[in-house]
């Protein structure tokens, strides 16, 4: 079977899955979804080995790549707990969001159905598996899994696990397929199966977000990179901007919704950057400064220009500091990626006007751009954080995964 063959095959089985899928009960699919929690937590030991077997061979992967794909109890719990958390929530399918009636008496209507075959096309973290699978699952949606090569044994065993135990609960064969061809040309083959696939979700980098756009024939939602700030005002109550400008950066440098630039304003900055400086050295944070910056602190290196647009998924950060609020605004216009921005401020009108004229994903006040996950906003496991304007747009939970379409009840009405 050469690589289109193994695609079309794999797309086809998913495409078959995801007709039966679609009118599975929410009963069923809750059930499967607690059976595969619990399959992930008892052979956990299969998941651990097949992760190190991973880690062994990724050893030239940096140290923010080795963390995201590195399995432990830890996140195997925390996988099984997403299972657990999607089973909860509501079933979106099926749900009649609006309706209403025509002067002809005909009553239409607005309701809620699977997309259908979803792709996922991600890099390094294993988690996204039973992430993608669960919440694809419950919205009632096939899905073709496709993760990194350096995450293919831990990936591969994750879906064996989930499968078994959902196909036991009554989910059809096919309803989470996982493509095991590390090559390239697999990627590039699935990217054209508009036939067969509805949706593209890439989560990674720069460089795959790139090739996904730049070879899929199938529609696209874009997890694209965090370039995320927190600007600090003037009024900050100065020990709750450390809080949270420290866990910003510090708690998972490594994620797309971790802060790169941290800007300070002028009045407020004197007093409080040396400190909070001296405690992100302390955790081995190493600072890019503005002039400012540097004159303020010693120590610190002087930020290049690349250095403000730049997601470093690491323990560096920029630092700037502004003349005011409108500046930092300009600043996060200039450089964001429309992610995930932050103000710590007492002002409510200053606020205000960041919720209102910040352009991004989420958009947080007096609180940590790492809040910005589809566990923590009470979606249940994320699938992704949406960086495009259609369809969905910052973390992504079941509602996401639906679409509409029109229902029309009517008493034998015609057009005239």
């Amino acid at each position: 079977m050469n690589h289109t063959e193994y695609v079309i095959q794999k797309a086809t089985q998913a495409k078959h899955a995801a007709r039966v899928l679609a009118t599975v009960s929410t009963a069923v699919k809750n059930a499967a979804l607690l059976a595969m929690a619990d399959a992930l937590e008892a052979r956990a030991g299969e998941l651990l080995e097949a992760n190190q077997k991973d880690l062994a061979a990724a050893s030239e992967l940096s140290k923010a790549a080795l963390d995201r794909l590195t399995l432990n109890p830890k996140r195997i719990k925390e996988m099984a707990t997403g299972l657990r958390e999607v089973a909860a929530l509501p079933d979106p399918v099926g749900e009649i969001t609006k309706m209403w009636r025509r002067p002809n008496g005909m009553q239409v209507g607005r309701m809620r159905v699977p997309i259908g075959v979803i792709g996922i096309i991600y890099e390094s973290r294993p988690n996204v598996t039973a992430d993608a699978a669960s919440l694809c699952l419950k919205s009632g949606n096939a899905v073709v899994l496709r993760g990194g090569s350096e995450a293919i044994r831990s990936n591969a065993a994750i879906v064996k696990v989930l499968m078994e135990a959902g196909e036991k609960a009554g989910i059809p064969a096919g309803a989470i397929t996982f493509i095991d061809n590390p090559d390239r040309q697999v990627s590039t083959i699935l990217l054209k199966q508009d036939g067969l696939i509805d949706l593209i979700i890439p989560r990674g980098g720069e460089g795959l977000m790139q090739f996904v756009n730049r070879e899929s024939t199938i529609p696209v939602i874009k997890h694209d990179k965090g370039v995320c700030h927190t600007f600090v005002d003037v009024s900050a109550d100065p020990a709750m901007a450390e809080a949270i400008c420290f866990n910003a950066k510090v708690q998972r440098p490594g994620t797309c919704n971790a802060m790169e630039t941290l800007l300070v304003h002028q009045a407020i900055a004197p007093s409080f950057l040396p400190p909070l400086l001296a405690r992100y050295r302390e955790a081995g944070v190493e600072i890019r400064g503005c002039p400012r910056t540097v004159a303020l602190v010693p120590g610190v290196k002087p930020a290049a220009e690349s250095d403000w647009g730049t997601e470093f998924l690491d323990l560096i950060l920029a630092v700037r500091v502004v003349d005011d609020l409108d500046q930092a605004m300009d600043h996060i216009a200039r450089y964001g990626s429309r992610h995930s921005e932050a103000i710590v401020t007492q002002d409510h009108g200053r606020a205000m006007r960041f919720l209102n004229e910040v352009d991004a994903a989420a958009v947080f006040v007096n609180a940590s751009t790492r809040l910005h996950d589809g566990y923590q906003f009470g979606l249940g496991a994320e699938i992704g954080i949406s960086t495009t304007r259609i369809h969905a747009r910052g973390a992504m939970g079941l509602e996401e995964l639906t679409s509409t379409k029109f229902i029309v009840l009517g008493t034998g009405q015609l057009r005239e």
